[in-house]
């Protein structure tokens, strides 16, 4: 009898173990057409709704995964959706999946989809730790494109990106300057602009111009996000760019590439970087050097930039990354021309005493932690440590001689934006996916203008102030900025059905921005004499809170056409810095108002016939008070300024359109492995300003807005063998709210023409180690601008660059 009690106590008590154990399923996706890992694949084990994504090579693992029978489902946006029934019963179990490729979306890009492209591709609806469904985006991949890297050369870079109007500053690609749908390009200022998901701007804030740009050949692709993503990344109307940076191979321990580039006007370029895997360690070290003459006298540069990276793989669920940026430049700037001397000679200096010098420091960490299958936790850690110093004479267009003007700002900011991503189903075959963030930003500038420190006649970079400038009330100034913001934020993927999803969002922002320190206002009469000077001090608090919201749609019309919309409100604070501009060509408003509006887009994006990729789509930004430009002058002075100020209610209309097809295909059939794409890129945009009560600029366009702009070319890819040719034509804008057209003797207010410029770039593969590349930018030595500035570089016209010949030398081993 105790015998059959012990029996029975044992199988009651194995019973009770076995509903109590849980087990795990893993495998691998891969790509049924080539056997590829497919990675981010969403894999999710049904009716308990657990989902995972694939790691970069195809490999996912669901734990805690209790005995029974479920069905195992895979989805990749651009591949068939795979289902299969699996038993769980007592041990572990192993499933691998291949997916057949088919022609999708390209919002959520596949790997067919993404090796027919040649370099242009989208965000997927989560991509990371973000969500993108319903929103314009852009994905830009630096190794699937053939342009010349090593100039940073931001025409051809961006050439598949529509609407986009790029200044030209300099030949060497120091300083990016974008601004897309007609907003100001100047420094990237409109949009967020982000390495690895974390600031780079001098002040987010109070200063949101970026005086770094990361080196081309350093990255990996460039994200672009439209006004949407102010839900997600921060209020801007432009939206974000986010600069992805390479990592070191996975599958060696180390792997070595030197690229080593001449071209015209004594430019060198010298880019080297290492990095691997080891063990639980991925590492990354990017080294680049570059020099020139210029293209102008007196437009030498010297740059240095050096990036690492470092991720340690703590565990299948938690990995740490630290990582470090450096950045300094010394640039001779040859000053700005009159309409005049550009018609004269387009190559000639005004300027060779002033001098920009720049030192950028960047760190961050960062950690990724998968909570559960279905809960991924992201927080980044950030930092800036910089100075930005201008040395030279900003006040005429030709050197008048005297003393130089010494501008010296340093930046020291620090944060932390932390996200939540959690992929969950109400008894809906579609999962849903909630994304939720905090951030905390602090930004902190100090600004002093005055005197340089070697006299009348100084020609050299030496940048410090003179001690009488310490003094003088009238040429010394000195402010601090300091700025806090805290926002939260939340956005929610609800599937309605396997075509349908909304996308609604909040973000609360609190922002204080404060503004220390004393200025001069002075006028001066006919002669140049001042005859008024007012020491002004400032002590400025600003602090507001708000909420803005958005929502977005995503309809898959069918497997390979996808529509999409949304809407959100932006806001733009006012930059405090610029109200401390000692400049008698610059001027702002003192009562200068917050900017607040909204945007919206409305278009289509996929595939026909796996031949013709396209995203064509209509938008819109309001704007209320927009923030613009006007031309003025003193009573008691014959001089002309730019006067800043809330011009009126502004209204941005446009289509942007890019497509490319594979003419290729049509010649010789879709097994053909040549590939020549031709690509179109169109933007017409129409921006004016609106109810305004000054005469002058109501129905008047909006300053910098190009009305329409137009990219087109081909690539052709052979096996060894890949060259790509762009035109590009900018039509006429104009550079103040009034619309003059009279350029003014400074040559900061005109329009600025139309223009056109060619690039053609080549590479070739001699094996896997050795490969070579050439380009010539401008090819048919066009002589252009593309705009007017009323500072540095300028003041006046800064001539593009003419003709110039470049060639690499790429070792990989």
């Amino acid at each position: 009898m105790k015998q059959l009690i012990t029996i029975l106590f044992l199988l009651c008590l194995q019973a009770y173990n076995l509903q109590a154990q849980v087990f795990a399923v893993s495998g691998k996706v891969t790509d049924q057409e080539g056997g590829k890992a497919i990675a981010d694949a969403t894999v999710c084990l049904q009716p308990s709704n657990t989902c995972v994504t694939t790691d970069a090579k195809g490999n996912y693992k669901i734990e805690h995964v209790k005995a029974g029978t479920y069905t195992l489902a895979v989805v990749y946006f651009g591949a068939e959706q795979s289902k299969q029934e699996i038993t769980v019963a007592d041990k572990n179990i192993t499933m691998n999946v291949s997916l057949k490729a088919r022609v999708h979306v390209l919002d959520s890009v596949s790997v067919k989809t993404y090796k027919q492209s040649f370099g242009a591709t989208h965000l997927k609806d989560v991509d990371g730790i973000g969500i993108y469904a319903g929103k314009k985006s852009e994905v830009i991949v630096l190794k699937d494109i053939t342009v010349n890297t090593a100039t940073n050369n931001a025409r051809q870079i961006y050439f598949n990106v529509a609407g986009l109007n790029i200044w030209e500053n300099d030949g060497a690609g120091i300083q990016l300057a974008i601004g897309g749908r007609g907003l100001d390009p100047n420094r990237v200022s409109n949009f967020n602009t982000r390495q690895n998901g974390y600031d780079i701007s001098a002040d987010a804030l109070g200063y949101p111009e970026s005086y770094y740009t990361p080196p081309a050949d350093a990255m990996e692709r460039i994200e672009i996000v439209r006004g949407a993503a102010s839900l997600q990344y921060g209020t801007q109307f432009g939206g974000i760019i986010n600069f992805k940076m390479n990592k070191g191979v996975d599958t060696a321990k180390y792997q070595v590439v030197a690229r080593e580039t001449v071209g015209s006007w004594g430019f060198l370029n010298s880019s080297n970087s290492i990095g691997g895997t080891i063990k639980k360690w991925n590492y990354y070290a990017f080294y680049e050097h570059k020099q020139g003459n210029g293209w102008r006298p007196d437009a030498q540069f010297n740059v240095n930039t050096v990036y690492l990276a470092t991720t340690y793989k703590a565990t299948s669920k938690l990995s740490l990354t630290a990582e470090f940026t450096h950045m300094d430049y010394l640039e001779h700037q040859p000053g700005g021309l009159n309409d005049v001397m550009f018609n004269t000679d387009p190559r000639q200096s005004t300027k060779e005493r002033n001098w920009f010098k720049v030192h950028w420091n960047l760190a961050a960490a960062i950690i990724d932690y998968a909570i559960a299958p279905n809960l991924t936790f992201n927080s980044r850690f950030f930092g800036l440590w910089a100075d930005r110093d201008a040395l030279g004479v900003i006040t005429t267009v030709v050197d008048p001689g005297g003393a130089r003007q010494y501008r010296t700002d340093a930046y020291s900011n620090w944060g932390n934006e932390s996200r939540l991503l959690y992929n969950y189903n109400l008894k809906n075959a579609n999962p849903f996916s909630l994304l939720g963030g905090f951030r905390y930003y602090h930004g902190y500038t100090n600004r002093q203008i005055g005197d340089a420190n070697d006299g009348a006649n100084g020609t050299k970079a030496d940048f410090s102030f003179s001690k009488s400038s310490l003094v003088d009330s009238l040429n010394y100034s000195h402010y601090t900025f300091p700025n806090h913001n805290i926002s939260l934020f939340a956005e929610n993927i609800f599937r309605v059905n396997s075509k349908l999803s909304i996308i609604p969002g909040l973000r609360y922002e609190q922002i204080v921005t404060e503004a220390n320190g004393f200025y001069n206002s002075f006028v001066q009469d006919r002669a140049g004499n001042v005859i008024y000077n007012q020491v002004i001090e400032e002590n400025r608090v600003s602090n507001r809170s708000f909420v803005i919201g958005g929502i977005g749609l995503s309809y898959d019309k069918s497997k390979s056409c996808q529509l999409y919309a949304n809407i959100s409100q932006n806001y733009k604070s006012i930059n405090f810095n610029d109200m401390s501009i000692v400049n008698p060509n610059y001027r702002v408003n003192p009562d200068l108002k917050d900017e607040k509006g909204y945007s919206a887009d409305l278009g289509a994006r996929g595939s026909y016939t796996n031949l013709v990729n396209y995203d064509v789509s209509l938008f819109t930004i309001d704007y209320a008070d927009k923030i613009g430009t006007i031309l003025a002058s003193d009573k008691t002075s014959p001089n002309t300024y730019q006067y800043v100020t809330n011009i009126s209610q502004s209204r941005n209309l446009g289509v942007e359109s890019f497509a490319e097809v594979d003419l290729w295909k049509f010649i010789r059939g879709r097994n053909a492995k040549t590939k020549l794409f031709l690509f179109s890129n169109f933007s017409w945009i129409s921006a004016q300003y609106i109810d305004s009560k000054e005469a002058a600029y109501n129905k008047k366009q909006v300053e910098f807005v190009p009305a329409v702009i137009l990219k087109t070319g081909l690539t052709l890819r052979m096996k060894r063998f890949w060259a790509t040719y762009q035109y590009a034509y900018v039509a006429r804008q104009f550079t103040d709210a009034t619309n003059s057209t009279i350029p003014t003797n400074n040559g900061i207010n005109g329009l600025v023409p139309a223009y056109n410029v060619m690039d053609i770039s080549a590479n070739y593969w001699f094996t896997k180690v050795f490969s070579i590349s050439a380009s010539i930018n401008n090819l048919a030595n066009n002589m252009y601008y593309t705009r007017r500035a009323d500072s540095y570089p300028g003041p006046g016209i800064i001539p593009a660059d003419g003709r110039g010949f470049y060639l690499t030398l790429q070792v990989k081993i």
